[in-house]
């Protein structure tokens, strides 16, 4: 099922929806199970693990994973989550309007120029279309300094480093206010039902 689509000038149309754990098992696996995937954590799993995996989160009401397609392609894994029904939420003082998120570009051949900054624009306007919706969260690995880099170009604020399960991670947060002065609130967005 869609539930965002956002056209992104010079990338084509985005779309997000609600990931099947069945059908979408296989694909997630040779994505979440590459070298370059190492922060995700799932480098020893087989595909009936990572179907397992996103069955139990498709079973929670706090946390939600899609699948993000470009032009109809599969282009990457999107995870959100309320902070207070995480670990993470453990770690530090969750405010209200807080909403975590994860995202893994797959593999493939080589991008367009800025196409995670597009599509991670794309999914803040997605998450920010909910009112409630104050201040992103984020929580990387400390030692993934890509996704690290992207953050602060993508205007996050780093934070304290905490110790979550299986990592040591670097907090960072994205306010409403600081992402529609960089990037807009607006920019072609349709939420879908």
């Amino acid at each position: 099922m869609t539930v965002y689509t956002e056209r992104l000038p010079g990338l084509g149309p985005l779309t997000l929806s609600v990931l099947d754990p069945a059908a979408d098992a296989e694909l997630v696996h040779g994505w979440v199970t590459e070298r370059r995937a190492a922060f995700w954590g799932m480098l020893g799993h087989c595909v009936g693990d990572v179907r397992e995996i996103y069955e139990f989160v498709d079973g929670l009401a706090t946390h939600h994973a899609f699948l993000i397609r470009l032009d109809g392609r599969p282009i990457g894994l999107f995870q959100s989550y309320q902070p207070e029904a995480d670990p993470v939420g453990e770690r530090y003082e969750v405010r209200p309007g807080d909403v975590g998120m994860h995202l893994l570009m797959a593999p493939g051949p080589r991008p367009p120029a800025n196409l995670t900054g597009a599509v991670g624009a794309a999914l803040a306007r997605f998450l920010f279309a909910d009112p409630a919706a104050r201040r992103l969260v984020v929580e990387p690995d400390v030692r993934n300094h890509l996704a690290l880099r992207r953050l602060l170009q993508s205007g996050f604020v780093l934070d304290d480093e905490i110790d979550l399960p299986g990592k040591r991670a670097r907090l960072a947060f994205l306010d409403r206010e600081t992402f529609d002065r960089l990037f807009g609130l607006q920019a072609g967005a349709a939420a879908a039902g």
